[in-house]
């Protein structure tokens, strides 16, 4: 019963994220609404950690198994996608290490800011 509360607590602010975004004209998906919603929910302790802890990481631990309906998609597309994988591969290769610099250099700003100005390396 425990793990079916958790549960629904995530597919309640998920829905509310749905809702957002069906209300709200912005280009931003539901899923970024949603996640937010948690957030917010977590840090104003509207939601504590421990109601959704155990559910929350068994999701995380599947997350893999989300994915396998996205690739068999790509495939039973591959005949669109042809004509344009060159691009789809560059465009995925620098936007991937784009990431991974913003997301290094942010780590290293927050790093800095939370010791004090104190640099490890």
């Amino acid at each position: 019963m425990k793990y079916l509360k958790q549960f629904l607590i995530i597919l309640a602010v998920s829905f509310a994220g749905e809702l957002m975004r069906f209300l709200i004209p912005l280009p931003v998906g539901a899923s970024v609404y949603g996640i937010l919603l948690m957030f917010l929910c977590l840090e104003l302790h509207i939601i504590r950690l421990e109601d959704i802890r155990e559910t929350g990481q068994f999701l995380i631990e599947i997350m893999p198994v989300m994915f396998i309906p996205a690739g068999v998609g790509l495939m039973s597309s591959w005949g669109i996608i042809r004509s344009a994988w060159v691009a789809y591969v560059v465009t995925t290769f620098f936007s991937t290490f784009a990431v991974f610099a913003v997301s290094g250099l942010v780590t290293q700003a927050v790093g800095k800011r939370t010791k004090g100005g104190k640099d490890d390396g």
